[in-house]
């Protein structure tokens, strides 16, 4: 059975004058459904170009990029429109919420872009809502809401469209220690109800929520390994 996400020789150079640069040079890995993958690595390490051309919000210079098997590396812009939209559910670390809409309304959008009917679309806008533990927030606007509470908002936007992957850039970088500990308890509980998460960050104790930890460093893996909770888990040891 093939992966849910298979990146093959993924190139891609900028070209500054007469400078090249090499952001990533040769990345092959594959994710396979329901798997919980975190990608690391310094800053200028490859990560977030790795993330952007996964969530095919770039495309490489160069490879193969094969999303539920269909390669999406040579999809012009309509098209990875498309996917993004329906195959991707995106968790940034600034939320990115509407300021004048509610909770509800904000979480509907991806569904309008979908052509799905409004009665549909506030029914499943407010499952998703539920689904994340905010059932009742749903008519409160994002100022009226704490950093965790509009996590959770962008969490549920991000489910809403039922995507093959949720992918989390850096989605705890806004919130203080508790509030970050309790978003990726809610990101763990997703994962184990079927949901494949890819989450992007630069903090180890972050990663380790995660199965497996793909390191990046100047433009390719540098390691591709199970997780400490992982390990833990394998072995039948507790902290």
């Amino acid at each position: 059975m093939s992966s849910l996400i298979e990146l093959k020789d993924i190139v891609k150079l900028y070209i500054m004058g007469a400078e090249q640069l090499y952001a990533l040079n040769g990345v092959s890995l594959g994710i396979d459904r329901n798997e919980y993958v975190a990608i690391m690595g310094p800053s200028g390490s490859g990560k977030s170009t790795l993330m952007n051309i996964i969530g095919c919000l770039d495309t490489p210079t160069s490879g193969e990029y094969l999303l539920n098997g269909r390669n999406v590396s040579e999809m012009e812009d309509d098209e990875l429109a498309d996917i993004r939209n329906k195959e991707i559910g995106f968790v940034f670390q600034t939320f990115n919420l509407l300021p004048r809409i509610n909770a509800l309304y904000n979480v509907e959008l991806p569904l309008i872009y979908s052509g799905i009917p409004k009665s549909k679309r506030i029914e499943m806008a407010e499952q998703a809502l539920v689904s994340v533990g905010l059932a009742d927030r749903m008519l409160h606007k994002p100022n009226e809401l704490s950093g965790g509470q509009r996590q959770r908002v962008a969490i549920a936007r991000a489910l809403v469209n039922n995507p093959s992957i949720i992918l989390a850039d850096e989605p705890t970088g806004n919130l203080d220690t508790k509030t970050g500990d309790e978003i990726m308890m809610l990101l763990s509980d997703l994962h184990e109800k079927g949901n494949t998460i890819i989450l992007v960050t630069h903090e180890e104790d972050i990663a380790n929520h995660a199965d497996r930890i793909i390191k990046i460093r100047d433009g390719v893996i540098d390691e591709d390994c199970a997780s400490v909770k992982s390990v833990k888990s394998s072995t039948g040891t507790s902290e």
